[in-house]
């Protein structure tokens, strides 16, 4: 048991692929997406997990995360017992100083959006901001992985 610490921001160009380390393929769908809990299954290249987050603080920083490792098999039988909505999408990775800026982008019916997060030890943390931040995003739902596989970036524009 954990609890997680992240801002989340729009991105408003594509520097983080030159200055990104890494970049994997992710497919993720929800078991249970009531904002009060969320319940995932994520594949990520070649590992699964299974993650319970409670809900976020009012600030939208802070909230409780469970996560286990699961078989690929499992993650993928599960896969069919999810909600409607398996987000997949590309995620690049971009250290500065101390932390890690993962960024996202959206396939599918989600093609368009591109976001970054960065975890903290403390929502009040300084940290450096990349030249691809763009507007923060923090605690708004409709950002949220679980709320994106209900009403997809794509019927927004």
């Amino acid at each position: 048991m954990s609890v997680e610490i992240e801002r989340k921001f729009l991105v408003i160009n594509s520097d983080f692929e030159k200055l990104s380390n890494q970049k994997k393929y992710i497919k993720q769908g929800f078991l249970n997406s009531d904002k009060n809990r969320v319940v995932r299954i994520r594949i990520i290249d070649d590992t699964a997990f299974l993650t319970i987050k409670g809900i976020s603080n009012s600030s939208g920083t802070t909230r409780f995360e469970w996560e286990q490792e699961i078989s690929v098999s499992e993650a993928q039988d599960l896969m069919t017992l999810c909600e409607p909505g398996i987000i997949e999408k590309h995620r690049y990775y971009h250290k500065i100083g101390k932390h890690i800026f993962e960024i996202d982008v959206f396939l599918g019916d989600n093609k368009g959006l591109i976001l970054a997060e960065v975890e903290l030890s403390h929502e009040k943390e300084v940290f450096e901001t990349p030249s691809y931040l763009g507007n923060e995003v923090t605690g708004q739902e409709k950002y949220y992985n679980s709320n994106l596989c209900k009403s997809p970036f794509q019927k927004w524009v």
